[in-house]
């Protein structure tokens, strides 16, 4: 899972760690930083509850000026799913007046592999905070996604190792007017990412969130399918920046993406962690760089056991 790093900032305000036994010690004001409440189940303060901690958290910091909350470990994720810290905040919505972003699920792989983390109905958060403008979701298993209206949310993200279908068609069938930024970890079908290209259509062909600027589909194996499909899709020409990162992009999903549509019209193309030949990595700098695209195609990788198209992977499954 070395993609899925622990979050350092959210909302463009830098994590800070929220410690009880640190009461006391000078804290950021409670609008300055993005606050991770988190406990270690296997450390030296075991029996300490994400409630308990998060109790702690709403007594020594101003809720009322909390803007951005990062959901971390709340104990041991693979045997409670996310219903449980998600209700504790829902539960002081009358505290968290400012609250303008959240992030569920900031553990990393040393705590809990991707496929681990538990999620559940996390729309509820969004229900909940009509202001919320930014939200994301580390972890797809058990992750529902009900369509939902929402007038306010301008980033939405879903970082997964595989991500349901069910909940991808919820995001898609979703009123989201605001939505500038969405990114998608489909991941791979051995961890729940039974999502197919058809599956995305409502979303390539444009207009369903006419604000959108960036769009992530990234971490596939069906990354050169998912680029041949783009080549087409009429949603390209409202974005800014795109990102295909992460997947199992070959030559044959990246001739398909510059023998389709101009690009040049982006500022960024994100390839990075990708299954190109030099000659082609050259082919997309030459087709775009003169224009001003920024392209990153960082991190070439080499099929598993010179397996070829079957040999590749995604940066984050498990």
């Amino acid at each position: 899972m070395s993609e899925a790093d622990r979050l350092h900032e959210l909302l463009g305000l830098p994590a800070v760690d929220f410690r009880r036994e640190t009461e006391g010690a000078p804290r950021p004001a409670a609008g300055d930083v993005a606050w991770r409440v988190s406990v270690d189940p296997f450390g030296d303060d075991e029996e300490v509850t994400w409630e308990e901690e998060f109790g702690a958290f709403l007594d020594a910091v101003d809720p009322s000026g909390v803007e951005a909350l990062i959901i971390g470990q709340w104990g041991e994720s693979y045997e409670e799913n996310s219903t449980y810290p998600i209700g504790l905040v829902t539960a002081a919505a009358d505290r968290l007046t400012s609250l303008k972003a959240v992030f569920v699920g900031d553990l990393t792989a040393e705590e809990a592999e991707i496929s681990w983390i538990e999620q559940s109905d996390v729309t509820v958060l969004l229900t909940t905070f009509p202001a919320l403008t930014h939200f994301g979701v580390r972890g797809g298993t058990d992750l529902v996604f009900p369509p939902v209206k929402h007038e306010a949310l301008r980033e939405l993200t879903f970082e997964s190792g595989g991500l349901p279908a069910q909940a991808l068609r919820g995001v898609l069938d979703s009123e989201l007017p605001a939505l500038e930024h969405l990114e998608l970890w489909l991941g791979v079908s051995a961890y729940g990412g039974d999502a197919t290209v058809p599956d995305l259509a409502p979303l390539l062909a444009g207009g369903r969130f006419p604000r959108l600027r960036h769009l992530g589909l990234c971490n596939s194996e069906l990354q050169s399918e998912i680029a041949a499909a783009i080549a087409s899709a009429p949603v390209v020409a409202q974005l800014r920046t795109l990102d295909l990162s992460n997947g199992t992009l070959g030559d044959e999903g990246a001739a398909a993406l510059l023998d389709g549509q101009p690009l040049t019209h982006l500022t960024s193309l994100d390839l990075h962690h990708h299954f190109l030949t030099e000659p082609m990595e050259r082919r997309v700098k030459e087709a775009l760089e003169p224009h001003g695209v920024s392209v990153d195609l960082s991190g070439r990788s080499e099929p598993w056991d010179n397996r070829g198209p079957e040999g590749r992977y995604t940066a984050v499954a498990e």
